[in-house]
């Protein structure tokens, strides 16, 4: 079997949840198609057999509000989109995989570009390069797999809520790169140039263009590009958008907070 499908716990018979076992060469009659539930779907993309089967049974034994498929690809999904509910979010396990792998990266790509449900990140480390690699991707979401299924599907949530879910013990190593001044805080774990860390250090402290520019010795027009670029790189549609994004995964020191670092 190529692929999985479970819905939310809601079936007959007194049964957990009901399963769907689906080959990809087998083409559903009517009645089958019609005894499909029609409300969302969580798609969950791993190569790996017994993995991405072991995945899905796990959420839907916590009965989601949606049903559960597994792939060994987006290609055989997209051979059978049609006898699925919409697309709620896309969990693309990539394993032990690097994301800076051309092929890993252009796929996330690809899939944030193309599709309107969050791609969420499921991978087997949680450095931080990794991280920030994603999410440049256009990711939303990075889960590694040293979580409990618990906060799996709490992260799958947050990102089906518009909520970016990067590790906690991330998000705090960087916090404490930041706050020692260690030159791997800069620029922001490869997501940025070092100029542009330099622009978001201060956007995500509330500096207008001319002071930034005065700070940094470069022009007013300058400084608006690297917003621009910026802006691109992490999906935001205004500096007060970028700001925001900025603080909510890097946190400002607690001297900043304070108000003490000038």
């Amino acid at each position: 079997m190529n692929s999985l499908m479970m819905t939310n716990g809601k079936a007959a018979h007194n049964s957990l949840f009901h399963t769907t076992a689906v080959d990809p060469s087998h083409t559903l009659n009517d009645n089958e198609h019609d005894a499909l539930p029609r409300g969302r779907s969580l798609l969950i993309i791993d190569d790996r057999a017994l993995d991405r089967q072991c995945l899905a049974y796990c959420i839907s034994a916590h009965k989601m509000d949606m049903d559960v498929l597994a792939f060994g690809s987006m290609s055989e999904w997209e051979r059978k989109r049609h006898d699925y509910p919409p697309l709620a979010a896309i969990l693309l396990n990539v394993g032990g995989k690097k994301i800076a792998e051309p092929a890993v990266g252009e796929e996330i790509r690809r899939l944030s570009s193309t599709l309107e449900a969050p791609i969420i990140v499921l991978a087997d480390t949680d450095e931080l390069s990794q991280i920030m690699k994603a999410l440049e991707c256009g990711a939303k979401g990075y889960i590694p797999s040293s979580v409990s299924i618990d906060v799996c599907i709490e992260a799958i949530a947050l990102s089906m809520a518009g909520g970016i879910f990067v590790p906690a013990s991330s998000v705090l190593a960087m916090r404490q790169a930041i706050e020692s001044g260690s030159p791997a805080a800069r620029p922001l774990a490869g997501m940025f140039t070092e100029r542009q860390a330099e622009v978001v250090e201060a956007l995500r402290r509330g500096k207008a263009n001319k002071i930034i520019a005065y700070e940094l010795n470069l022009r007013e027009s300058t400084v608006k590009v690297h917003i621009r670029n910026i802006m691109k790189k992490v999906k935001a549609t205004n500096r007060t958008e970028v700001a925001y994004k900025i603080k909510d995964l890097f946190p400002l020191s607690v001297e900043g907070a304070n108000g003490s670092e000038h």
